[in-house]
């Protein structure tokens, strides 16, 4: 079993920055894939990023790319995630999840463990 608990959330204003943290108990988070997903109100849940067990392949959704960066400390089980130039779409609550096996996926349905989440919100 692993144990997933998002923090950093909160209110910004729009073009500022934020960095969430994904810190992880239980099984070796190390040697997993991670990922950040996003849910806005009446949407379904979307992909953001992912990376690697090592950290050395990353995945970004179009959204996001150029203004998101997401990292990992395995030393700290803890992955990361840097928001800058935030938009009001980027409004929503963020979950990070990860799987059982080194290999990234996108796909929500791949993941089997999840955090709580954590809300952004983004005003104009």
């Amino acid at each position: 079993q692993v144990q997933l608990v998002e923090s950093g959330g909160g209110l910004v204003q729009a073009g500022g920055s934020l960095r969430l943290s994904c810190a992880a108990s239980g099984r070796t988070y190390s040697t997993y894939a991670a990922a950040w997903f996003r849910q806005a109100p009446g949407k379904e849940r979307e992909f953001v990023s992912t990376i690697s067990w090592t950290g050395g392949s990353t995945l970004y959704a179009d959204s996001v790319k150029g203004r998101f960066t997401i990292s990992r400390d395995n030393a700290k089980n803890t992955v990361y995630l840097q928001m800058n130039s935030l938009k009001p779409e980027d409004t929503a609550v963020y979950y990070c999840a990860t799987r059982l096996v080194p290999l990234m996926a996108v796909n929500p349905a791949a993941f089997g463990y999840w955090g709580q989440g954590t809300q952004v919100t983004v005003s104009s």
